[in-house]
């Protein structure tokens, strides 16, 4: 009875000081201004780790309601007036943003980075996983493009290219400091080995699936996401101004006006931003949607699918994985492409439940539980 009562108590005290400490969690990104494919990553993070703060350069509250009950922690770059509204002037001064953060009291720091974000400074213990959308596209391959596309004028293309020199620099020097890199596609995980040399697993983003709505396809196609100049929306509008086929436009952005401008068909409607509801409506009732760009991964064709929408895509990037037999490909982003993709598609049946099974490998669930093993293996 004596040797009982002690044998218990002293178990009690062995499992008390034998449970496991949680490990204290922080996650940075990169910005938090508007709703795109790495802003949904970031919330899938948050809802991950619920109790691990954010931290980014610069944050909308208003734009990103799913963040409203977040502790979210911004860069001094939040105090600045009216630029903080223009994330894309303030890059040069990232690296210091990035760099000024004090994550010393964190066991685990993951960074979702497809610019800055990876370049935190972290204690020498800590580990650091960066979830990678892609090596920073405006310093590397796509550096010349972005500056043509976006029409900046000539005296600001030329003083942006020995900035984008030393950013390259600083770059390259961050992506050593993460321990561990995760990437949102095999596309993208080539993409880190050629520019940072280093290995990356491979985690699919996750979205959360809505409910297969029972619409009735109609006759119009549809195109959805931010226009801006690198989207190649401006070649869909001109591929149906040529064919008169009708088509919707969902989506804000810089290049709006300009789409506006260069569209002739009446057949043609720019919706701007709306509701998920009418999203979700939308998608289901598309006849397909039209994806021109090359995208790291893109969230844009799983949601459709997820409505039993066939997808018609460029074949590259992150719809090479993501589309496969369940819609068109075409292999050149140019208005004679976009058409021929089209015509194709007229004569193939598309099963819809079968493309809704293909949304289904993305889920968000899928997505949270293989973080928390990747995470817990690291420590």
């Amino acid at each position: 009875m004596f040797m009982s009562k002690y044998y218990y108590a002293f178990s009690r005290v062995f499992s008390l000081l034998s449970v496991k400490k949680q490990p204290k969690i922080a996650i940075v990104c990169d910005w938090l201004t508007n709703l795109g494919g790495a802003e949904r990553v970031v919330e899938q993070i948050h809802k991950t780790y619920l109790e691990a703060p954010i931290y980014t350069s610069v944050y909308n509250a208003e734009a990103l309601p799913m963040f409203r009950h977040a502790d979210v922690r911004t860069s001094w770059l939040q105090k600045l007036p009216f630029l903080n509204k223009r994330h894309q002037v303030l890059l040069p001064l990232m690296p210091m943003a990035f760099e000024s953060f004090d994550l010393s009291e964190y066991d685990v720091v993951i960074s979702s980075s497809f610019a800055c974000a990876k370049g935190v400074i972290t204690n020498p213990e800590t580990v650091h996983i960066c979830y990678c959308h892609n090596p920073t596209r405006y310093f590397w391959d796509e550096s010349h493009e972005f500056l043509d596309r976006y029409q900046f004028p000539g005296l600001v293309k030329f003083l942006a290219r020995p900035f984008l020199h030393k950013l390259r620099m600083w770059d390259r020097v961050a992506a050593e400091r993460p321990d561990y890199y995760l990437a949102n596609s095999s596309f993208v995980a080539k993409r880190i080995k050629k520019y940072y040399n280093r290995e990356a697993k491979v985690l699919y983003p996750g979205i959360e699936l809505p409910e297969m709505l029972n619409f009735e396809r109609k006759d119009f196609y549809l195109m959805v996401g931010r226009i801006t100049a690198h989207k190649y929306f401006d070649l869909v509008i001109k591929a149906f101004n040529k064919l008169k086929l009708p088509l919707k436009v969902v989506g804000t952005g810089s290049q709006l006006e300009q789409l506006q401008k260069l569209n002739t068909s009446d057949k043609t409607q720019f919706l701007g931003f709306v509701s998920e509801n009418e999203l979700q409506r939308l998608y289901a009732s598309a006849r397909a949607i039209i994806f021109p760009q090359c995208e790291d991964f893109g969230i844009v064709p799983i949601e459709a699918q997820a409505q039993g929408c066939p997808v018609i895509a460029y074949a590259a990037g992150g719809a090479l994985e993501t589309v496969g037999s369940k819609g068109i490909l075409f292999d050149e982003q140019s208005v004679e492409a976009i058409s021929d993709a089209l015509d194709r598609f007229n004569n193939v049946d598309f099963d819809q439940a079968k493309i809704r099974k293909q949304a289904e490998y993305f889920e968000a669930d899928n997505f949270r539980d293989e973080l928390r093993k990747f995470v817990d293996s690291k420590l």
